[in-house]
């Protein structure tokens, strides 16, 4: 992100996963030059914003979820096809949407303050807080209508203004709930910044708090850039998520659980499982179990409403698979579909030598390793031993382990006997390590994140 980078602007285009002849939005990058113009038109809109009050953004967020309600069909039609989510899996993602704009309208009437006796003396102490100014946000592709609402609707909420920066293979996914959230706010309020690391520096050079979901070694780029800068900053960034399960647990059910989070849209999620860790004697039945799970996960064409597993985002991410099990031992290898578009199988891999990729970088697709342990101790050592840590799964049937893992576990969210993946949006989103740099996401996190707070000290003019 702080590379130099040419001002001009440039075009791209947004193609079809599952059919790459299939072009959805051939697009112009505006160039750096245009981007620091957008934000400055939305600081000059932020003010009025703020100003039209409590009622106004509240009415106006609730606007905006009635109207992604109205649109879910062409909205997860439009997800289907720009990035390759499977249909049932855009349909969810489309009903999270609206429930996050509904979630965040009631944000307005919440108290922003409080009130404070003085040391000494009359007076007024008050704490109040208020908008940073214009909220950047830098979005990913896989949840392309998900994680912009997640971070405008907050933004938005306390009164700051918006430019999004979608990735551009979400880019039509972006405009379109560009146009439905343009429709119930003022002028200015929300704006968006197509393009790509151009727009992406200028943004963050210029905004005044910045969001970032994205890779790590981009995220690590937002979050200096804007340190330097002196504004605030959050980044999610990668995970390498592992799935522990004991002896006592469930085996068919927790396979089931973990061949889901492997397999799930291609594995093309930050809480997706890529390590499966198997304590003791659970070793062999879940390495059974798993599978013959991941060989039966129906993978296919995303429109499909049986597709769990669809296409890989483009031809790089397909050959970042291939290449991360390229000579490995393979347990298990599902099937993928003749024809266009980027498929991996669903593969499960055993034998991974020590400081192997798969064991140290997030590989972004439906690929895991089964890993053995001794114990618990020893698969709390092998899940930490990572640099990321955003998200475990624990699957057990014994409270007093379930309990020792959510203390051990060097993760910012431990899920015991459900899936790694899946997303409470109304609680804290994030992680340790590389996986997460500054504020909690999602809930009133989000909402603290998006404001500052202020002290304000009032006294008499004159004393009796």
């Amino acid at each position: 992100m702080t590379a130099a980078v040419s001002p001009l602007s440039t075009a791209f285009s947004s193609v079809n996963p599952a059919d790459p002849d299939d072009v959805v939005l051939r697009v112009s990058a505006p160039g750096a030059f245009a981007a620091v113009d957008t934000v400055e038109r939305a600081r000059a809109a932020q003010a009025g914003w703020l100003l039209a009050g409590a009622a106004a953004r509240s009415a106006a967020l609730g606007a905006v979820a009635a109207a992604v309600e109205s649109a879910a069909a062409e909205l997860a039609a439009l997800a289907v096809r720009e990035v390759g989510k499977p249909l049932a899996e855009a349909r969810a993602e489309i009903a999270r949407t609206a429930a996050i704009w509904r979630y965040y309208a009631q944000a307005p009437y919440d108290p922003v303050g409080a009130v404070h006796e003085t040391a000494a003396g009359a007076g007024l102490l008050l704490s109040r807080r208020r908008p940073h100014g214009v909220a950047g946000l830098i979005t990913p592709w896989n949840f392309p209508f998900a994680i912009p609402s997640w971070k405008s609707a907050p933004a938005l909420a306390v009164g700051n203004a918006v430019v999004l920066k979608p990735a551009p293979q979400a880019t039509a996914c972006a405009q379109r709930l560009t146009e439905i959230v343009q429709q119930a706010l003022p002028v200015g309020a929300f704006t968006l910044l197509p393009g790509d690391a151009t727009e992406g520096n200028a943004l963050v050079s210029a905004c005044d708090v910045v969001s970032f979901t994205g890779s790590t070694a981009v995220g690590q780029a937002v979050v200096r850039t804007a340190t330097a800068r002196g504004i605030p900053v959050q980044a999610e960034m990668g995970g390498l998520n592992a799935a522990i399960v004991l002896p006592d647990a469930d085996i068919e059910r927790a396979a089931a659980h973990i061949a889901a989070a492997i397999a799930g849209y291609a594995g093309q999620k930050c809480t997706a499982t890529s390590r499966v860790i198997a304590v003791g004697a659970a070793a062999g039945p879940l390495r059974e179990a798993l599978g013959e799970a991941l060989r039966t996960v129906p993978v296919g064409d995303p429109a499909d409403p049986a597709t769990v597993c669809g296409p890989l985002v483009d031809a790089r991410a397909r050959d970042r698979v291939g290449d991360a099990v390229r000579g490995l031992s393979v347990l298990a290898r599902g099937a993928v579909p003749e024809g266009p578009g980027w498929y991996a199988a669903p593969t499960l891999v055993e034998d991974v030598p020590p400081g192997h990729r798969l064991l140290n970088e997030e590989v972004f697709g439906p690929v895991a390793a089964l890993l053995p342990a001794e114990d618990l101790d020893h698969a709390v050592r092998i899940s930490n031993s990572v640099p990321h840590g955003l998200v475990t799964s624990l699957h057990t049937a014994d409270l007093d382990a379930a309990i020792g893992g959510l203390d051990r576990l060097d993760t910012g969210m431990i899920r015991v006997n459900a899936p790694s993946t899946g997303v409470d949006f109304h609680l804290p989103f994030g992680g340790t390590k590389a996986s997460s740099l500054g504020a909690r996401e999602q809930g009133r996190a989000a909402l603290e994140f998006y404001a500052t707070t202020r002290t304000y000290t009032l006294a008499p003019a004159m004393t009796a």
